[in-house]
């Protein structure tokens, strides 16, 4: 099955890259980009509102569900907001993510602390609040254990690794033999420990997995996920009681870089669970889900100015404003994180005209900050826009700082379909700031200019 991500398209296939043309000319006709703004990101907010109806209804038959949103994916007070208003809870694995999901107004029980590396203060403060906790191997139990008052609201669950491979690209891939995250079940004596662990703890009502995302089948993540339901079902036959209440099951969908359709979709994921895991939707275990890139990542792109195009051995290079500080895992891994590409005019109007192989760099200062190489585009000149797809989750959101580098301002859109009289206009585009660009005295502020002199030694 393949479902649209815009709530302006609802048929079987999404619509072309076209659907952000006029975003693109809007933008630059407001001054979005160009001169003053020469790289920003932009976010769908309908389409975000698509995409998880589209999860929701996915699930709709399943009794209990908590879907949250892995606030790593586009850690944005106003996006984690509209995921809020949305009904989506938020998944978080820092204290600083825990910190943004509070300032969104996710409720406490809504939200779900992950991360392999909890401190006692973040477990404190966690606990204190009510945002269920799930604990990343044994001795963070016994942790737990410590800090724990018996009248937290919080649920507490322990997150398994089922040790059933990896995908293709390996450091996305969580359930590998030697994965850093969760107890490995498979290793000798692990499994019992764990249901001795759920034994001594009546408070441990909750299983937590995750295979990984990105370059994972949605046969491998099933395959983890039913794994995880048989355990369950162990450990509540073994010790006579229901004690397993309720399974995170993680998030992962893979996302399609290759072209605007969605897939797979949710129903996909869904289906594929049914099959290796019949039990799991019956209503036995409430569930949660931590989806993240396929709720965002095709509702939103990065518009970027090419400052120049020169030749260099034959191969024509434009340089942008869009490299490796906002598109930072496509650069460093060509290959797993292709992105699609689309040629403006200094107008925003689409380019066209003749393609001929073209590398898209970016402006940081090393020879490997490329987005793309040899794409056939129209040719690209001095103050033309190159638009990045697929680019609403992970990239602009969490930026690298190379360089000095700002981070570029995000921008929120709704686009007002045209009349559907065959005229070709389009609607109106409204704009609204999710971040500003980060200024210079932003940048010499974070950097320690308050603290300039503390390493310069004086006499007396």
């Amino acid at each position: 099955m393949t479902q649209t991500t815009s709530a302006h398209h609802q048929g079987g296939t999404a619509p072309p890259a076209a659907r952000f043309d006029a975003v693109v000319r809007a933008a630059v006709g407001q001054g979005l980009l160009g001169e003053g703004g020469p790289v920003a990101g932009f976010i769908d907010t309908e389409g975000v509102r698509s995409s998880v109806g589209a999860l929701h209804d996915a699930f709709a038959a399943t009794p209990e569900v908590l879907h949250t949103f892995a606030a790593k994916a586009c850690s944005l007070v106003p996006v984690l907001r509209l995921l809020a208003d949305c009904g989506m809870g938020c998944e978080v694995a820092s204290p600083g993510e825990l910190r943004l999901a509070m300032e969104a107004g996710f409720a406490a029980s809504r939200v779900v602390l992950d991360s392999p590396a909890k401190t006692r203060e973040e477990i404190r403060l966690a606990l204190a609040l009510g945002v269920a906790v799930n604990a990343d191997s044994l001795d963070e139990l016994r942790r737990i254990d410590a800090l724990r008052n018996p009248g937290t609201a919080s649920v507490l669950g322990l997150r398994v690794n089922p040790q059933v491979g990896g995908g293709s690209i390996g450091p996305m891939s969580t359930a590998t033999d030697t994965s850093k995250f969760g107890v490995a079940l498979r290793d000798p004596g692990a499994r019992e420990a764990i249901v001795e662990a759920f034994r001594e703890r009546p408070w441990l009502t909750r299983l937590h997995t995750h295979v990984g995302s990105q370059g994972c089948p949605l046969e491998l993540i099933a395959d983890g996920v039913a794994r995880t339901y048989e355990l369950a079902e162990e450990i509540n036959a073994t010790l006579g009681v229901r004690r397993v209440t309720s399974l995170d099951i993680g998030g992962g969908l893979p996302v399609n870089f290759a072209d605007e359709t969605v897939r797979p979709g949710y129903a996909d994921y869904v289906a594929a669970l049914t099959e290796a895991a019949p039990g799991l939707f019956s209503g036995r275990y409430s569930l949660v889900t931590e989806f993240g890139r396929s709720l965002l990542a095709k509702n939103g792109f990065i518009g970027a100015r090419v400052e120049y195009a020169k030749v260099a051995g034959g191969r024509r290079i434009a340089l942008t404003h869009a490299g490796a500080q906002t598109a930072t895992r496509t650069v460093l891994m060509p290959d797993a994180w292709p992105l699609r590409i689309g040629a403006f005019g200094p107008d925003g109007t689409p380019k066209t005209g003749p393609s001929l192989a073209q590398d898209i760099a970016g402006p940081c200062c090393f020879a490997g900050d490329v987005v793309a190489y040899g794409r056939e585009l129209p040719e690209l000149a001095e103050d033309d826009v190159v638009v990045l797809y697929d680019t609403g989750a992970y990239y602009f959101s969490t930026p690298w700082a190379y360089n000095s580098l700002p981070r570029p301002a995000v921008y929120g859109f709704r686009a007002v379909a045209g009349p559907e009289d065959g005229s070709g206009h389009d609607g109106p585009v409204t704009f609204t700031t999710v971040r500003d660009a980060q200024s210079l005295d932003d940048i010499a502020a974070e950097s320690g200019l308050a603290h300039a002199d503390a390493l310069i030694q004086r006499d007396g």
